[in-house]
């Protein structure tokens, strides 16, 4: 799969792909408008970006300029060496429609099947790709991975549990991907059905929403497999430019086709390697929509050391949320994935919860919904689980806990937070 020799530190390869800075701005100077607008703009010539460094005098490209794009206002190549687009949902205004060349494609298949090769996957795996097809990426990449590694793939689509499960014991599925909500849902259905016996599932590969250890154990207990942590966006390819190995210690990022940098979310400052920050991503790689520090809005870190399963892949942690999903709440920021880690660390709990904002007389209030396990106290689980929620995060929230089963599953994303605050 393109590996690289080993190098002899993660700084080695981030001062590796600095040899490619110079000619990928260059590039961008001459294929892509928008950039040469935006690189003139901020006075940068190729010659100015020799270091990673020397990135923090290029201006970021955000998700509202792509938006601003529409259509294809960052193509960067002739119309006739376009041969598919992507789009993103748009659901929170114009779509993003992302151009892939040949070679995009291709880059973009090889990366998926390197994840599915960390994750285990074999030629005599049956691949079952529950994820959307269309515009959105992610379906289809996982197809095209399958094929790549020469697996069997079986395209069932989302949604139609039932066809699901059939298909799943029927054709002996033996590796799930899915999004992370749909399959805790198909994990509880084989559970209440009693079906683990019936299915002959080893391997997980979830994505597309941030999910927890806790949701992850789940999972994996009620299925009988190994889950793996797959991440993406459709403006960098899709899913596939990350993925967790075997040791589970972070997500293996592609190197070769990515330059990740951290940034203070607030202030766009670079952060040392280790810190935690917003990841901004570069294609190094990309023909039809390349682009140049890109915030994604995820919070993370890129880990300083490698893998100790020998993969020369450097890794960054898995994701612990967005900076458009930070609440603020009397004062303390939380992000989603510190509820998480307090329903972990609390006996009783089960994965699933929502956080309810709202106000009264003037003062912001936060309500936790969560489950308890069959068989807990749930008295007794909601005083714990209060009690931790002041400790790990410093907050005082009001908590409700219910049965297992009660908060609704989702065969896409699932929603966890709701604001009702007036102006906020």
């Amino acid at each position: 799969m393109g590996i690289p020799l080993p190098y002899p530190s993660v700084e080695a390869v981030f001062r590796q792909q600095e040899s490619i800075l110079p000619g990928l701005i260059e590039r961008l100077m001459k294929k892509s408008p928008f950039y040469r607008r935006k690189l003139k703009e901020a006075g940068v010539e190729p010659g100015d970006i020799t270091t990673i460094e020397d990135l923090s005098k290029v201006p970021f490209t955000t998700k509202s300029e792509l938006r601003e794009e529409y259509p294809l206002g960052l193509m960067a190549v002739d119309e006739e060496e376009v041969i598919r687009i992507h789009s993103s949902s748009g659901t929170t205004g114009k779509p993003i429609i992302v151009p892939y060349t040949k070679r995009d494609v291709e880059s973009w298949i090889e990366m998926f099947a390197r994840c599915y090769e960390l994750a285990g996957v074999t030629k005599k795996d049956r691949v079952q790709v529950t994820p959307g097809y269309g515009l959105w990426t992610a379906g289809i990449g996982f197809q095209a991975g399958v094929e790549y590694l020469g697996a069997m793939a079986i395209p069932t689509g989302p949604g139609n549990t039932e066809k699901q499960l059939e298909m799943m014991m029927d054709l002996k599925s033996t590796v799930l991907c899915a999004t992370s909500s749909y399959a805790l849902l198909l994990a509880e259905e084989i559970r209440r059905r009693n079906l683990k016996d019936k299915i002959h599932l080893r391997i997980g590969i979830f994505g597309s929403e941030r999910w927890g250890e806790k949701m992850r154990r789940k999972i994996e207990d009620y299925l009988g497999i190994e889950s793996f942590d797959i991440y993406g966006l459709t403006e960098v390819y899709g899913p596939g430019i990350a993925i967790d190995c075997r040791e589970h210690h972070g997500l293996h990022f592609w190197s070769d086709h990515l330059l990740f940098e951290i940034i203070d979310p607030v202030t766009g400052k670079q952060l040392p390697v280790g810190e935690q920050g917003e990841l901004v991503i570069t294609t190094l790689t990309k023909e039809g929509m390349p682009l140049l520090r890109y915030r994604t809005h995820d919070i993370t870190r890129i880990i300083p050391e490698f893998c100790s399963c020998g993969n020369p892949y450097p890794m960054i942690d898995r994701i612990l949320g967005r900076t458009d999903d930070m609440i603020k709440v009397k004062g303390v920021n939380i992000y989603p994935g510190q509820i998480d880690h307090v329903l972990r660390i609390t006996e009783g709990c089960g994965s699933e919860y929502q956080i309810h904002l709202f106000r009264e007389q003037g003062k912001d209030k936060i309500l936790i919904k969560a489950e308890g396990e069959e068989g807990s106290d749930l008295t007794a689980v909601r005083e714990q689980l209060q009690k931790n929620i002041k400790a790990k995060i410093g907050i005082h929230a009001e908590v409700e806990l219910l049965p297992m089963g009660s908060l609704p599953r989702s065969e896409k994303k699932t929603k966890r937070v709701f604001d009702n605050r007036e102006g906020i």
